[in-house]
């Protein structure tokens, strides 16, 4: 087994690893809860107004849903009386198509009033102006913690540590070293795009790195990671606390913050 990246799903590998058995997390891809929601650009709600969503239908991954409903529920607002969610599943969509992409294509249809996704996805509507950001939980829009649910970071089996530990501290530095170019430059994303996307996609990526660049910070902290196992307690995935240290590999908090 190699390195795998949960993504902004770090808080279900207890799903996976029991009580965070067999694996740690070694670096922060990006901060905070990563995901958004987003409306049709036609309705008449102010960012930050969740009460918006009352009367709508919504879609959001299967995974990232979780938040969803405890965001909402937080703020006295219920799934199923006071709103619907529809659930994505990559077999009914088809897998080579991105969960961003299909919710877009299915909101400019009006197929549904908007969904809860990654910062990709919602530009892609924005872009287009068939939508609207509503809710942003990074920049303060939650009603409670959501934007402590989880975060983006590397992961990694305790397995591959004992035996490659060289090699993950390569990929961590590597990754502080990117992450440290994007914040001075965001425009070095087009450079890489440009030979991977369509034009106009390349441009999509450069526009949503420029706008979460400030989140791309490789410090995994001790309340991040109490935050964290705490939604994951509430949603079932995790029986109780679990120690800093065995979630997080300290061996590689000092790569995080050298030169």
């Amino acid at each position: 087994m190699s390195i795998c990246s949960p993504n902004g799903a770090v808080y279900r590998i207890p799903r996976e690893f029991p009580g965070w058995k067999g694996t740690k997390l070694v670096v922060a891809l990006a901060q905070g809860t990563p995901w958004l929601l987003v409306v049709r650009a036609d309705l008449p709600a102010k960012q930050g107004d969740l009460s918006a969503i009352k009367g709508l239908r919504l879609r959001a991954g299967k995974g990232p849903v979780e938040a969803l409903k405890q965001m909402t529920i937080r703020a006295g607002i219920l799934p199923g009386r006071d709103f619907e969610i529809l659930v994505d599943l990559p077999e009914t969509r088809g897998r080579d198509v991105s969960f961003g992409v299909s919710a877009a294509r299915a909101l400019e249809a009006g197929l549904i009033d908007g969904f809860w996704g990654n910062a990709l996805g919602a530009e892609t509507v924005v872009e287009s102006c068939a939508g609207k950001i509503l809710i942003d939980v990074r920049r303060g829009d939650d009603p409670a913690d959501v934007r402590h649910f989880s975060l983006a970071a590397l992961a990694t089996t305790d397995t591959y540590l004992e035996r490659n530990p060289a090699g993950v501290e390569a990929g961590v530095r590597a990754i502080v070293k990117a992450q440290r170019m994007l914040r001075a430059d965001p425009s070095l994303a087009q450079k890489i795009g440009q030979g991977k996307f369509p034009p106009d996609s390349a441009e999509l990526i450069v526009r949503t790195i420029q706008r979460d660049v400030e989140f791309y910070d490789p410090v995994i902290t001790e309340e991040a990671v109490a935050n964290m196992n705490a939604f994951a307690q509430t949603i079932g995935y995790l029986a109780g606390p679990v120690p800093y240290d065995q979630v997080v590999d300290v061996r590689f908090r000092q790569c995080w913050t050298q030169p």
